[in-house]
């Protein structure tokens, strides 16, 4: 499983082992079985290519002591590589693929050779020192540390699904170096932060896995250590004691990484100063810093809304102040979604509350997995609520998915997480069943008095019908199942053993409780899904008189190719307007769209200039179809599967020299 909380004393509820839960259809088994088939391997050759990333060859340096070759690709290609080896794991296990298990167990063997006599792993350094070029531990955006971490939590799950202890081994002494390296910086008042915090996850899942005590020590005096830090950033979320922290801000995977590393933290150990410091940063991010589409790190580059206002340091996808969530350019690394992911999923189990699980889907559904195309082969860095034609500017990646971008921290994390999505679906305590993520599947639930497979039957999250029944049948068979109203729905019914259980608004974002007779009886869940306009804070201030069109989980777009206009800039949305549903076919992928009519205005403006006086001739109305956004960017003309990347002191003061199909989640409205 992805985080064992079966012993944990602090948290109230376990998730299902990987081999309990299955996709059986519809929504979530299509972008499994795409992830396993098309983008996992795709990922690999990436990574195989010694022309492309090098992250394999920069292994196969460290373990031959006679190879004087220097490294070349990122320096977290290492910890890249470890999240990829989970998504491989979990798809040989599903799919029975010996000949997969067997390669990874050579990856591992590969990555033992490459690990140095005293448990330091991080390839960059180890042919540094090698070939007198550089030193280990001398700069904390090498990510040696980041590197570490993910080798841990691949290294657990690699023993949970095979049983194979040699990955572990590797881990162990890899943590041993960790274990001396932070016990020598609190001895000599040297303590430096690692970014992107993987290793307290990391550490903490080693603990879990073991059962050694040591693990969880070190991963606290990790976390206590930041305290000590000299001259700490927001940049790492150390300029403050940890417990301190009122407001999330900093780098957004730094951020995310942080505040999950620190809830499993809690899990095991019960501090409730962290657990008060975890609600402030989690409520100011949910109320003023996270996009409609789940995506979190809104600015490029930005300040401390701290108020050192003398003592700017540059934050890259910073999460800013509150409501500064703009859309073009919209920053949204999908590490960082999926670090939300990993935060809300660990909230979530020491807290059973909906709102977690709410946000969790949210950004599962729309900006993860708009971060891959539909095909499974191209991958956005950044995920934006808005692309125009031209930009006079450059942004930092350009605005089209591509097949390797030169930072491909994303695309492994990805699809790790979209392999392992499953495990999101259900978690257990001692009586009930908890109801995460829907999606048809099967799962086998073991509670204190009866077991049985639990069966879903929905077309979500296109439908809000849910069916629930069960089959083999074990025990008592009563259990109680706590099904997630969704924050976004504010009317339905719970249909169980002919009673009707009306669901209001007042509920939603809420868990009601059903008991449930497995051996005779169906649970009838309907979600009213009507579309909704959702308009933002008047503080956010790009969106102010506009609004966003959702269905049920899903937030919607259109794209310029499905509105008959110059361009979206002249749509207006009707408050009258009726939608319907339609199926429509992308890249071979079948997607719910919504088919509607729009205002265009008529008025006279030149689109150049910056000020004019507003010319309004009246309004028309077209056709118009709007996708979910996830589906965005599948239309385009084809990359060519080259570096989207570029020098960028070369060429960011040009403008971008590319033209885009337009895209619009937010769109003014005609009030009328």
């Amino acid at each position: 499983m992805l985080t064992d909380t079966s012993k944990s004393p602090y948290a109230k509820l376990t998730p299902l082992a990987w081999d309990r839960v299955e996709w059986t259809g519809g929504f979530w088994k299509e972008a499994v079985d795409k992830c396993n088939s098309v983008t996992m391997p795709h990922l690999r050759n990436m990574f195989e290519s010694a022309d492309i990333s090098h992250v394999l060859e920069n292994f196969r340096i460290c373990a031959n002591p006679e190879d004087t070759r220097s490294h070349d690709g990122t320096v977290f290609g290492d910890g890249d590589f470890y999240k990829w080896m989970e998504s491989a794991m979990y798809a040989a296990e599903a799919g029975q693929d010996q000949k997969l298990l067997d390669d990874l167990e050579e990856y591992v063997q590969l990555i033992a050779k490459a690990q140095q006599p005293d448990g330091y792993i991080s390839t960059k350094q180890i042919i540094a020192e090698r070939n007198g070029t550089g030193k280990r531990m001398g700069d904390i955006n090498e990510f040696e540390v980041y590197n570490m971490g993910h080798l841990f939590t691949s290294a657990c799950l690699y023993y949970r699904l095979t049983g194979r202890d040699s990955f572990l081994n590797v881990a162990k002494k890899a943590a041993d170096y960790l274990q001396k390296m932070y016990e020598e910086a609190q001895k000599n008042d040297e303590v430096k932060t690692a970014v992107c915090p993987s290793h307290y996850m990391g550490l903490i899942e080693m603990y879990r896995t073991t059962g050694e005590k040591h693990y969880l020590e070190l991963a606290r005096l990790a976390i206590e250590l930041r305290d000590s830090v000299k001259d700490g950033l927001d940049d790492n979320q150390d300029r403050l004691p940890l417990k301190s922290h009122k407001k999330i801000v900093g780098h957004a995977v730094r951020s995310t990484y942080l505040y999950a590393g620190v809830a499993d933290l809690y899990a095991e150990e019960g501090d409730e100063e962290y657990l008060d410091m975890l609600h402030r940063v989690w409520d100011n991010m949910k109320a003023a810093k996270i996009y409609i589409t789940g995506g979190v790190g809104a600015i490029y580059n930005g300040a401390s809304p701290y108020g050192y206002f003398f003592t700017h340091n540059l934050i890259h996808q910073a999460f800013g102040y509150e409501y500064q969530l703009p859309n073009i350019t919209a920053y949204n690394e999908t590490c960082a979604s999926l670090g939300l992911v990993f935060w809300a999923y660990r909230m979530f189990l020491i807290e059973p509350k909906a709102e977690y699980m709410d946000i969790l889907e949210r950004a599962m559904l729309n900006v993860n997995l708009a971060a891959v195309s539909l095909d499974g082969q191209n991958f956005f860095y950044e995920n934006v609520l808005r692309r125009t034609k031209k930009l006079d500017y450059r942004l930092i990646w350009r605005l089209r998915r591509a097949k390797y971008i030169l930072s491909y921290c994303c695309p492994p994390n990805l699809a790790r997480t979209i392999s392992q999505s499953g495990e999101y679906a259900y978690t257990v305590s001692e009586d009930a069943v908890y109801f995460g993520m829907y999606g048809r599947s099967k799962a086998k639930i073991t509670l204190k008095e009866t077991e049985f497979t639990l069966l879903q039957e929905t077309e979500y999250p296109y439908d809000g019908r849910i069916v629930l029944s069960a089959q083999e049948v074990t025990g008592t068979g009563r259990a109680k199942l706590m099904i997630r109203v969704p924050g976004w729905a504010e009317s339905g019914k719970i249909t169980v053993a002919g009673r009707e259980i009306v669901l209001t608004k007042e509920q939603a974002s809420s868990y009601v409780e059903v008991v449930f007779d497995a051996r005779n009886e169906k649970v009838i869940v309907d979600f009213d899904m009507p579309v909704r306009l959702t308009t933002a804070h008047p503080l956010v201030e790009e969106c102010v008189n506009q609004a966003a069109v959702e269905r049920g989980p899903l937030v919607y777009c259109v794209e310029s190719m499905d509105a008959e206009v110059e361009t979206l800039d002249d749509l207006l949305l009707d408050l009258n307007a009726e939608f319907k549903t339609a199926d429509y076919v992308i890249k071979d992928r079948t997607v719910r769209a919504l088919e509607t009519e729009m205002y265009t205005r008529k008025d006279g403006t030149h689109k150049n200039q910056l000020y004019q006086t507003l010319r309004y001739e009246g309004l028309d109305k077209i056709k118009v179809r709007m996708i979910p956004y996830f589906a965005w960017d599948n239309r385009s003309e084809e990359d060519d599967g080259t570096y989207d990347v570029y020098a960028i002191e070369d060429k960011l003061d040009t403008p971008d020299d590319m033209e885009y199909d337009e895209m619009r989640v937010w769109l003014p409205v005609a009030f009328q």
